[in-house]
């Protein structure tokens, strides 16, 4: 159902036919995680805990996501209303410790991480406390991820830093190539300030205005909406490629499965992390994790997004880079719509090229949505 909002639980139950089959005691699959890079609830974090009705919303999926808001996949191992691989009941009850919390959850920030006040015998493992942050008795602390690399959360790295687009192809701008009768950016895009600025890839811009730009070597653009994409595009007198643009770009003239044929090849485009993003940064495979898909720091790990242009083989036969894998690539949809799968998964929702996610409204990021722009 378009314009619902992908929580944790439902990507999970991305293959999962039938709601009365679920392994709560299973542990997770990563493999299937794929649309778990969809962001659970745009503005509102749980705070590294389940809220006090279970954090997540197992709410409708459109058909062409592949999910069933009702049903786990037989190999996640997690269930909104079961205990999960760490113990801990979901529904109201403390996520890591296992310890029964009838009461709502008090929030709390701690080094910049979202964190919830409980006991500091419930805060171990990949969670750490820190003191004096909330209130009650000093043994009620603020538990927050223990990240498992040495990202910080609040840098702002700006690693497209004076790149410069190459000259355009076929008569077409700046970073452009031709396909057909129109013009396709030949990398999916970043962001930079109005007056050639750095911006940092890893943060949702807001409302602040900046132009896509496309070159080699560029970190690509994460956590954007379909509207400020549209926005960026047009800063540069380009626009958000339609869905019939954007598939025959991936498709080639010989209207291809894949950019670069019609069977599928084993490493040719970034499309199959082993480990999920978000079970990695936080260790843990809780469901917690997925109210936190937010993190700049996802898209910073090794082995997870690419450059523009580092996987030489994944280009169409007009030589567009990364329209497989990478990041999801919105289109114009004006009910929303993103394309190509990206680096953990172009599988559950179509193939390579027929990659489709349909579930989410235009104002919807996460770190695993990207875009290029058309002319």
């Amino acid at each position: 159902m378009r314009g619902s909002l992908c929580l944790a639980l439902a990507f999970f139950a991305a293959c999962g036919p039938d709601d009365s089959t679920r392994d709560a005691g299973a542990p997770l699959d990563p493999g299937l995680l794929a649309d778990a890079g969809l962001r659970a609830d745009a503005g509102v974090d749980d705070a590294g805990a389940p809220d006090a009705g279970g954090g997540l919303d197992a709410g409708p999926k459109d058909g062409g996501d592949g999910l069933d808001a009702g049903a786990d996949d037989a190999g996640t191992g997690l269930d909104a209303g079961a205990p999960d691989a760490g113990g801990g009941a979901d529904a109201g009850a403390r996520d890591a410790g296992g310890s029964a919390d009838a009461g709502p959850l008090v929030t709390c920030t701690a080094a910049g991480l979202p964190g919830t006040c409980i006991d500091v015998s419930d805060c171990r493992d990949t969670r750490r406390p820190t003191p004096g942050l909330c209130p009650g008795s000093a043994a009620i602390q603020c538990c927050t991820p223990r990240y498992a690399n040495t990202c910080d959360p609040n840098a702002r790295p700006a690693p497209n830093a004076g790149l410069v687009e190459a000259p355009g192809a076929g008569g077409c701008p700046p970073g452009m190539v031709s396909v057909g009768t129109f013009c396709i950016d030949r990398y999916e895009a970043f962001l930079e300030e109005l007056d050639g600025g750095a911006w940092c890839p890893f943060v949702n811009p807001g409302g602040r205005r900046l132009r896509a730009r496309s070159a080699s070597g560029a970190v690509p653009q994460g956590f954007i909406t379909q509207v400020q994409a549209t926005a960026a595009c047009l800063e540069t007198s380009k626009r958000l490629c339609t869905d019939a643009e954007w598939l025959r770009a991936c498709r080639g003239p010989a209207n291809t499965t894949y950019p670069y044929g019609n069977t599928r090849l084993t490493g040719v485009c970034n499309d199959r992390r082993a480990v999920h993003p978000a079970v990695e940064l936080y260790g843990t495979s809780a469901s917690w994790i997925f109210s936190h898909i937010d993190s700049p720091c996802l898209n910073q790990l090794d082995g997870g997004l690419a450059r523009a242009g580092d996987f030489s083989g994944c280009a169409s036969a007009e030589g567009v880079f990364d329209l497989m894998g990478n990041l999801h690539e919105w289109t114009a949809d004006p009910a929303g719509t993103f394309r190509g799968g990206f680096y953990v998964d172009t599988v559950i929702n179509g193939n390579g090229c027929l990659y489709a996610t349909t579930a989410h409204d235009v104002s919807h990021w996460d770190y695993s949505t990207g875009f290029r722009c058309c002319r």
